[in-house]
């Protein structure tokens, strides 16, 4: 195994994991906003607030999977 080969896995990695769990996240928080609404959430809040930075952190974690894909593409 080459010394980087490593390096090239856990990239890979972190991009297919960040991938997955941010449209994971995604989703959730279109059916907190969606089909929850005004509900309490384990007394976090209103599922609305809640299901808003879930989608937004999904779309963020998403937007960030594909580029390591990209980099990793490229690069590796």
């Amino acid at each position: 195994m080459p010394p980087n080969e490593w390096r090239s896995w856990v990239l890979a990695g972190i991009a297919l994991t960040s991938y997955i769990v941010g449209g994971i996240s995604l989703m959730a928080g279109l059916v907190m906003i969606g089909f929850l609404g005004a509900q309490d959430i384990f007394g976090w809040g209103e599922a609305r607030s809640i299901g808003y930075l879930f989608f937004l952190v999904g779309a963020c974690l998403s937007i960030f999977g594909v580029l390591i894909m990209r980099v990793m593409r490229n690069r590796y």
